[in-house]
């Protein structure tokens, strides 16, 4: 390689060292309120990963330059060294969109108030994420806003770009859910998706899906188990809060009518139709209510099934029909990692029935300190019954959940510190 082309390498190469050593860690750089700050487990799970990736990078960097002076390297063409640092400098890239990934998160928590919030929110999702004897190993959740109606996550422990296991689950919460129960809905989906993996839930399933395949309609449980996914996140979420998390899923599928009954085959979501239906069939089976009746009358009068074609008509009605088996399979499953014990049993559903959370409303009412000291999902399942029976007035209960998303965030930062 000649003098002018290594030169110019050498000289980009120690470019990227400079740029690198300005990447400083999240406590230095981010302004915020104690009770706004991620969990220490959090923090300390992001910034090992950053370090962990800028480490590597140093040291390829340097064994760069090392390589460009050595025997070897004078003796490569431009062209090889040309590939070498391109090799490196999207080694950079990656590791700059490690970082953002994560700047992300952390910037909105400097907010005024909604970064109190979202630590709120990641207290709530933690409760959410927790089944005792289950999951001992749950990895830190950490929430931030953006645009949309539905909210994602990024798994814990799925690799990231560039390389890498995430050290944490990071969800992404709708901004226009902040602040009423049904972000509850939203939230505790992508919880179910984290736990969900945890507890392998799909890959048990599966099987059981497959050999109902002969029972009925052909096509019907195919796209059960196509859906199954996304069917387990929603199961989850109506576990811990009930009623909520299917008047949750209704506002977010509320879409324009070609929308509501599209059935895409590459995409993990049911036909969001019959999803809303799935979600009352649950409902009813495991928190019998009239309210469950009510909530599917309601959808399909939005969304009658008139002016379809009759196939598809009549492959939406053979879906409905095997609501209550699927409903059935999913409450009565018992994989292997719950020893024994199927998911409601797990998370005590029994506790968790409309009259009972009613109870706890009106008890709540006359000695509010009491709900500041029950669990948040437990909460959330409350608020939510009492805003569907019309005890909570939507205004009510946004500012009764701006309180408790504080509370828990300043509570949570007391016990750390």
């Amino acid at each position: 390689m000649n003098g002018y082309a290594a030169w110019m390498l050498a000289q980009e190469a120690r470019s990227l060292l400079a740029r690198l050593a300005r990447l400083q860690p999240f406590a230095l750089i981010e302004p915020m309120v104690p009770a706004a700050a991620l969990q220490p487990a959090a923090q300390l799970a992001i910034e090992r990963q950053l370090a962990s990736g800028r480490r590597e990078l140093r040291r390829m960097v340097r064994g760069f330059l090392a390589w460009l002076h050595s025997p070897m390297g004078r003796r490569a063409t431009a062209a090889q060294g040309q590939r070498r640092f391109t090799f490196l400098r999207l080694k950079f890239n990656a590791a700059l969109v490690q970082f953002d990934l994560f700047n992300d998160v952390i910037t909105q928590r400097s907010e005024h108030r909604n970064g109190v919030w979202l630590a709120g929110l990641d207290v709530v999702s933690a409760d959410a994420l927790a089944l005792p004897r289950a999951i001992r190993f749950a990895p830190p959740v950490i929430c931030y806003l953006d645009r949309g109606p539905g909210a994602a996550i990024r798994r814990a422990r799925t690799r990231l770009p560039g390389g890498g296991d995430n050290p944490v689950a990071v969800i992404r919460v709708p901004r226009e859910r902040m602040i009423g129960s049904s972000i509850a809905s939203s939230l505790f989906h992508e919880v179910g998706h984290q736990g969900a993996a945890l507890l392998d839930l799909v890959n048990s399933l599966r099987p059981v899906l497959r050999t109902m395949q002969g029972t009925g309609p052909s096509p019907v449980w195919q796209l059960w188990e196509r859906w199954i996914s996304e069917i387990v996140a929603d199961f989850w979420s109506l576990c811990r809060v009930g009623v909520v998390a299917t008047l949750g899923l209704m506002g977010v599928v509320s879409l324009p009518r070609a929308f509501v009954f599209r059935l895409n085959v590459d995409d993990p979501h049911p036909v969001p139709w019959i999803r809303v239906k799935l979600g009352c069939a649950l409902g009813d089976l495991l928190y019998p209510h009239p309210q469950w009746r009510r909530i599917a009358a309601l959808w399909e009068s939005f969304y009658p099934l008139h002016g379809l074609t009759p196939p598809h008509t009549t492959l939406l009605r053979s879906l409905e029909a095997s609501l209550p088996a699927l409903a059935r399979l999913l409450a009565e499953h018992r994989p292997a990692a719950l020893g024994g014990r199927s998911v409601p049993e797990s998370m005590k559903v029994a506790r968790r029935q409309p009259a009972h959370l009613e109870m706890l409303f009106r008890l709540w009412s006359r000695t509010p300190q009491r709900m500041y000291e029950a669990p948040p999902t437990l909460v959330f399942a409350v608020i939510g019954q009492a805003r569907a029976g019309g005890h909570l007035s939507p205004e009510d209960e946004s500012a009764l959940l701006g309180r408790l998303l504080a509370h828990w965030a300043l509570r949570n930062t007391l016990i750390d510190h």
